[in-house]
């Protein structure tokens, strides 16, 4: 039976016990990763979008590291928006400027009417390197 570590981000537990789930969930070769949103230190939301992106990457980039990944260990990436017509040019450009090259992971966006908050959300499955 495989066992589930749960993996935590430095200086981000408050947030995950305030709410009550893990950053990550270790699973054999595998890290189930929580969406991530583009929330400053405080928590809060970070007001500007492209900003609010850029901090979810950054956000997403801290728990992969924790699980010894990074973004090109990701091979499923789900992201969730609340006005995709009007925000996709931006996270096109953004996602371009983090995946810059093949291959790329597979990507589902879903369009959402309520993050919380925030407008973008960033979820992830990657395969953990030496771990097969």
């Amino acid at each position: 039976m495989t066992q589930r570590e749960a993996i935590f981000p430095a200086n981000r537990h408050a947030l995950y016990e305030e709410h009550g789930y893990s950053a990550a969930i270790r699973s054999g070769d595998l890290l189930f990763v929580s969406g991530q949103v583009g929330s400053r230190s405080d928590g809060t939301p970070e007001p500007d979008f492209e900003s609010q992106v850029r901090l979810a990457f950054e956000n997403l980039k801290a728990t992969l590291s924790a699980a010894g990944c990074t973004l090109d260990d990701i091979v499923d990436v789900t992201s969730f928006h609340t006005d995709p017509e009007n925000q996709f040019g931006t996270i096109m450009a953004v996602k371009q400027e983090m995946f810059s090259k093949p291959p790329y992971p597979n990507w589902t966006a879903i369009g959402v009417n309520w993050l919380a908050g925030f407008d973008f959300e960033i979820k992830v499955i990657a395969r953990i390197p030496g771990s097969h």
